[in-house]
């Protein structure tokens, strides 16, 4: 944030001004655009370790595995942690947002650097007072040591059942021998010969030759999430379409009163409102009212909540694709076809209800899935489970293109016009919004 900051206040870091006579700017040069990108890099390498780890360390504090009543503790701790993250992200993009457009880049640029810096501040003043777990190893090493030696042992023949010695473990383990679920995976911990596997202490004299037990288990439990993992990119390809409503709303009427209207790239805070104020809801309404009708604590299972955030993104998209073909038709009945910006008598507020389910959908699916990961993978991939998700929608950005290039490919073949052209009113944005309908559909009975 230092560094995007400098871009704005170092006359030298940004292009001159624009002369305003001629009507001629100047473009970057090659440093300064290398300025700006690192300071993107940085950002995102922050946000890397910062989103995934402090999901994790805050369960950390609350994470009592041993004790039932702790699994509502921390269903209520993810859902205030995404709804938090919502409202960070509302503020961003109206508060800060409305800064940079009153006072400019400088005042802009600098207030989120100062906020960074007290927050890094306040971080390093709490650190003393919290549960800190320490690393031991690199799990992503260990998985790959796992996937290597179960190669090599590939001819080994399994010990006898109950065979328990045959294995190498962690001395004072409870898990002294490995499942039968993806058999294959337990030649890596096998013991070939005591002597010379076996160090002094213990350990593996080569960890690339011998594995624990639990290194075994850790990479099964990360590998058997991997399928209920894959049901969430769909869901957040939909949630990645934001070039096309904003199109659709910058050619439908955005006034809330004659002087006021609605930003076209506003609306998708919708999604993020709905998801903020279903979290709160949920937790503080709807779980305390069926606890007390049914005079028992209620919550709903993380899978039943995934399958739902699943049900939900699919009608978002047939209720996408249903305005859009209303939207379509008024364009072309008013003569529009060949003027995508001008305005159709139809209020954009049409646009809300797609992305008010799509909001409910990722409250559903997000939370669900993140706890999901958390109980199902042991305490030492804590990160891991927290990173998981925002990875399927990493993979979920690239694979949208991918599907918007396809569909682009496919349709415009023979000079036809592209289902998704940039000219809404030509193209048929409302087939796309089908096409992703009938992926949800596939994808929730493949869930």
């Amino acid at each position: 944030m230092m560094l995007l900051w400098l871009t704005a206040m170092v006359p030298q870091s940004k292009p001159p001004p624009c002369d305003l006579m001629t009507q001629t700017c100047s473009s970057p040069t090659s440093a300064q655009m290398t300025l700006l990108f690192f300071s993107f890099v940085l950002i995102s390498l922050g946000a890397g370790g910062v989103r995934p780890c402090s999901l994790a360390f805050g369960a950390d504090q609350l994470d009592r595995r041993d004790n039932p009543k702790n699994v509502r503790v921390l269903e209520s701790f993810f859902g205030w942690y995404y709804a938090s993250a919502a409202i960070s992200v509302l503020i961003a993009l109206t508060g800060i947002v409305y800064i940079q457009d009153k006072f400019g880049y400088r005042v802009g640029f600098g207030v989120p650097a100062i906020l960074m810096l007290l927050s890094a501040l306040v971080f390093f003043l709490a650190s003393p007072f919290y549960l800190k777990q320490q690393a031991s190893k690199s799990l992503l090493t260990g998985f790959v040591q796992v996937i290597i030696v179960a190669y090599k042992n590939r001819n080994l023949t399994f010990p006898l059942p109950n065979s328990t010695a045959s294995y190498h473990h962690k001395r004072d383990s409870n898990v002294v021998a490995p499942t039968d679920k993806l058999r294959f995976l337990n030649k890596a911990c096998i013991i070939k010969n005591p002597e010379q596997d076996i160090a002094l202490d213990g350990s593996a004299a080569n960890p690339w030759s011998l594995c624990t037990v639990e290194q075994v288990e850790e990479l099964k439990a990360l590998i058997k999430v991997l399928p209920l993992w894959s049901t969430g990119i769909i869901m957040s390809i939909n949630l990645s379409q934001n070039s096309f409503p904003v199109l659709q709303a910058s050619s439908m009427d955005r006034h809330l009163t004659k002087k006021f209207q609605i930003p076209a790239g506003s609306y998708g805070m919708f999604n993020i409102i709905s998801l903020a104020l279903w979290v709160i809801f949920y937790d503080r309404a709807i779980l305390p009212m069926a606890s007390k009708i049914k005079g028992k604590p209620v919550r709903i299972g993380v899978k039943l909540r995934m399958g739902i955030g699943l049900f939900l993104t699919c009608i978002a998209m047939v209720v996408s694709a249903i305005v859009e073909n209303a939207r379509r038709k008024e364009a072309l009945r008013s003569g529009f076809q060949n003027n995508p910006t001008a305005v159709v008598k139809m209020s954009a507020m049409w646009l809300v209800p797609q992305f008010c389910l799509n909001g409910f959908a990722e409250a559903f699916t997000a939370i669900g899935q993140t706890e999901f990961f958390y109980s199902e993978l042991p305490k030492s991939m804590s990160s891991i489970a927290a990173a998981l998700f925002g990875l399927g929608l990493a993979v979920a950005n690239v694979l949208a293109s991918v599907v918007v290039s396809i569909i682009d490919d496919i349709t415009s073949k023979g000079g036809k016009e592209s289902w998704v052209s940039s000219n809404i009113n030509k193209g048929r944005i409302d087939n796309y919004y089908w096409v992703l309908a009938i992926l949800s559909f596939i994808n929730l009975f493949y869930y």
